[in-house]
């Protein structure tokens, strides 16, 4: 664990020095610049009591993200193709001693099905989730099962990037991985606290703490340009996760000079016959969520954000100020939900864990419009090559925001067409004009040209 010094984390958490109003002020001036922040610096700002100095940090959270990515939400849906695993996580619903879970591995039908659905919402994006096991469904199941989702086309709509949430892999294995045509590898740490991590995974695989933790080098070394981690916030002070979760962005920048494409931040939730997540063993609190959110994104302003459905509508909305830059929508957590009834007894028995969240795509994007920020369905980086090191460039120097928005634009003016509600449609084509007015000319015709495209009824539409 040459990068998680649990010792020097755990002494930051506890250096009352930290808790000075004026420095953390300091530190909150210095962040505006987007250059991101120092373990030290991030830990002073976990430390705010202050309702003030936590008001600046807030603000200057959502000042630093709009800098970087405007105010852009990008929105996707998880697909679960299985739920059998291997693995006792003692706060997962999947895990292999919960014998009242309805295990289902879905079928390349079952995937085309679930992926059908989700098109006809009008999403793009898909993170593929599955449980793990050596055999069912393996690596090659797991190709096929993107092939199928990426071949699915219903009048001009499509799945245009596969993001991939599914156990470490070897470094050949995460070149095949790689060869399926993927975007970004992500995978959670879940604690980083390395007793914690072994009293929640007693047995099978995932135990093993260090080939968790340097998942993400073998997928680098492997070719894949962008990965994503996360910490399942609940099962250990909430600080050191924070700070432990920065110390891994840090090095993987320092090292590869590629930081996490994306950070999660998930909240431990009710699961069924999952012991600790019904009493989480250190249950974070919303001030202090909301606090954790905004410290990540000063400390690592580049990185993409990722709230789940796993929260409350009400609480979303607040986070969308704070950082917050990709959201999922219209979520559900076992396989074959999507086409199956939604609030269904036989999906609650197979969903991993409880949402917060149950609005459709449709809502939530409306809800955005209303708030001020401009739903995107945009995957161009991903198909121009403006991944890794590239993106990274782009996004560091904040030049990210000339390519985003009019991709945006463009791609969420096919969703008013072809899938938003008449309720939706009234409210995102005022919104949508008003974000063409924003831009900046040249910016501006090139935009009007690509919606004018749209308009004439070509699809995918970017530069």
């Amino acid at each position: 664990m040459e990068f998680i010094n649990e010792e020097y984390i755990q002494s930051l958490i506890e250096d009352k020095g930290l808790n000075d109003r004026s420095y953390q002020r300091e530190i909150i001036e210095k962040s505006k610049n987007a250059k991101g922040l120092s373990l030290k610096e991030s830990a002073a700002l976990l430390n705010i009591e202050d309702k003030e100095v936590l008001e600046e940090l807030f603000h200057t959270a959502k000042e630093v993200k709009e800098k970087i990515y405007g105010n852009r939400l990008v929105l996707f849906a998880p697909l679960y193709i299985t739920n059998i695993c291997v693995n006792n996580c003692l706060y997962c619903a999947f895990r292999r001693d919960n014998k009242e879970l309805k295990r289902k591995t879905l079928t390349l039908d079952e995937i085309r099905e679930e992926t059908e659905f989700l098109v006809k919402q009008g999403h793009k994006r898909i993170l593929l989730v599955a449980g793990e096991h050596p055999k069912k469904p393996g690596l090659d199941f797991v190709g096929k099962a993107i092939d199928t989702m990426y071949k699915v086309h219903i009048n001009g709509g499509n799945i245009r990037r596969i993001n991939v949430n599914v156990a470490p892999l070897t470094v050949d294995e995460f070149k095949t991985l790689k060869s399926f045509g993927i975007g970004t590898y992500q995978c959670f740490q879940e604690t980083y606290h390395y007793e914690t991590y072994m009293k929640m995974h007693p047995d099978g695989p995932k135990r093993d703490f260090a080939w968790r933790l340097y998942a993400m080098e073998r997928a680098l070394q492997a070719g894949i340009d962008d990965v994503g981690i996360g910490a399942l916030f609940g099962l250990m002070d909430y600080k050191f996760e924070t700070l432990a979760m920065l110390s891994h962005a840090f090095y993987l920048d320092e090292k590869y000079g590629i930081g996490p494409h994306t950070i999660s931040v998930p909240r431990l939730e009710p699961a069924l016959n999952a012991p600790v997540s019904e009493k989480p063993p250190f249950a974070v609190d919303d001030i202090s969520f909301k606090k954790l959110v905004a410290v990540i994104r000063l400390a690592v302003p580049y990185t993409g954000i990722i709230l789940s459905t796993r929260e409350r509508p009400e609480l979303r909305r607040e986070l969308f100020n704070l950082g917050v830059s990709q959201i999922s929508a219209g979520s559900r957590t076992s396989p074959g939900a999507y086409k199956e009834s939604q609030e269904s007894l036989e999906e609650h028995q197979m969903e991993q864990f409880q949402l917060g969240d149950h609005r459709s795509l449709d809502e939530v994007v409306r809800d955005c419009c209303q708030l001020g920020y401009l739903p995107s369905f945009c995957t161009a980086c991903y198909r121009s090559s403006r991944t890794g090191d590239r993106f990274m460039e782009l996004a560091k120097t904040g030049n990210i925001g000339k390519l985003c928005s009019p991709n945006a634009i463009s791609t969420f003016k096919e969703y008013i067409l072809d899938y938003a509600s008449e309720e939706t449609k009234k409210v995102a084509l005022e919104f949508l004009l008003n974000e063409i007015e924003k831009l900046e000319e040249p910016t501006k015709n090139k935009t009007l040209k690509m919606v004018e495209r749209v308009d004439a009824g070509e699809r995918d539409v970017f530069f």
